[in-house]
């Protein structure tokens, strides 16, 4: 499993914004099709909404089939 720690200077950072700013995803139609096909879990629960807010605390975890990402969102 790969984890990638994400450090933000402002209150939250949309789901799809995080995926595009850790690398995840290319572009926000990749970032929407990841949220909206469940891969993605929001403090271990499954979330189909790409417009989550995530605050510095919250972990985001991406399932792909042979590979696991896990991000924690953290303050500067």
């Amino acid at each position: 499993m790969e984890k990638i720690d994400i450090n933000i200077n402002t209150e939250y950072i949309k789901l799809d914004q995080l995926l595009k700013f850790a690398g995840i995803a290319e572009n926000g139609a990749d970032a929407k099709d990841m949220v909206l096909s469940g891969m993605v879990l929001y403090n271990g629960s499954e979330c189909l909404m790409r417009g989550k807010k995530v605050r510095p605390g919250d972990a985001v975890r991406i399932e792909f089939e042979d590979e696991t990402v896990e991000i924690s969102v953290g303050q500067e």
